[in-house]
């Protein structure tokens, strides 16, 4: 009976334990806010409704998709980093978190506001042509920029965005003397590529996939470091001559500084998790996002490492945008 009763008390401390050792928001049934720094349709927004589902499934808590667009995705990276750290507020960081900071005056720091959490997936660029261009390979778009300096243009979502830093790291490993032409969405940088207003582009490959199924543009090459599964003949522009080139628009789960590390470690576990699953693999793939799960330290270190490599185009390219 003293066996017992010892073994039922030692249970119950084990208990009381795990509940100190969890963020006491974390049980009180409210909801968990994950806030996407862009429109409903795109590629933040389509992550986070597809892993919300799973991720309420393992916590036992509605898991709210918040879209809060605007000023270069500053909006959302500024509530998050005001918000209370108590585990129950997510935000879906890109490749804009750390671009921001180095060319505008924002109210929070890309790395000491947030407690990273997860980069979660990676969503490759490619270099695009119309099909009726003579431009068969990057190569040839490149020796035509070499011939012709100063003349080929190449439209991209931009300024100042993940894809004017990948194409002006582009001009610096190739030498390609070309002119960005900025757009205000992929959308329109594919419509300006069909009418032939642009010589090339360079788009995530999620937005010309169909047009490049249907036959209407040509893809040159992908600024992943691995060709693409569902476009294997397409090379990369590292093995087109160009070795150590790789630029992807990333995507990962950051809360605000202070998150306690419990917190943090029950999210990292369930979205592991939630990763993992084929069918969300599936899901993610159809939509141009390969999960690339990376946590903790690891996340930070890249960031860290993003942030520098970023800092160093913008300085050698001279972006500027209006403050």
């Amino acid at each position: 009976m003293a066996i017992r009763r010892w073994r039922a008390l030692c249970f119950a401390g084990a208990v009381v334990a795990a509940m100190l050792a969890t963020p006491a928001l974390a049980q009180s049934g409210r909801p968990v806010r994950i806030i996407v720094p862009f429109p409903p349709g795109g590629s933040a927004d389509l992550l986070a409704r597809v892993i919300s589902q799973g991720l309420g499934d393992l916590s036992q808590q509605s898991i709210v998709v918040e879209n809060h667009p605007g000023a270069g995705a500053s909006i959302a990276y500024d509530l998050t980093a005001r918000a209370a750290p108590d585990g129950n507020l997510v935000v879906v960081g890109s490749n804009s978190l750390l671009i921001n900071p180095l060319l505008r005056k924002v109210s929070y720091d890309s790395l000491t506001s947030f407690a990273p959490v997860c980069n979660l997936v990676a969503s490759p660029m490619i270099f695009v042509v119309n099909a009726a261009s003579p431009f068969r390979t990057i190569g040839d778009l490149i020796a035509a920029a070499h011939n012709r300096p100063g003349t080929l243009t190449l439209g991209a979502l931009g300024p100042a965005t993940t894809q004017h830093i990948a194409f002006e790291s582009f001009k610096h490993v190739s030498k390609a003397d070309m002119i960005f032409v900025p757009f205000a969405g992929g959308a329109p940088t594919v419509n300006a590529l069909l009418g032939q207003h642009v010589d090339a582009a360079l788009i995530n490959y999620s937005e010309g996939v169909e047009q490049i199924k249907a036959g209407k543009l040509r893809a040159l090459a992908t600024t992943s470091a691995a060709r693409l599964k569902p476009a294997p003949d397409v090379p990369t522009v590292a093995e087109s001559g160009y070795p150590g080139y790789a630029s992807d628009v990333w995507l990962g789960l950051l809360g605000p500084a202070g998150t306690p590390p419990a917190r943090v470690a029950q999210l990292t576990k369930w979205l592991a998790e939630v990763m993992s699953r084929p069918e969300i693999e599936s899901k993610l793939e159809m939509v141009g996002l390969y999960p690339t799960v990376t946590c903790g330290e690891t996340f930070a270190g890249f960031l860290r490492a993003k942030k520098d490599e970023y800092a160093r185009v913008i300085r050698e390219a001279n972006i500027k945008v209006d403050k």
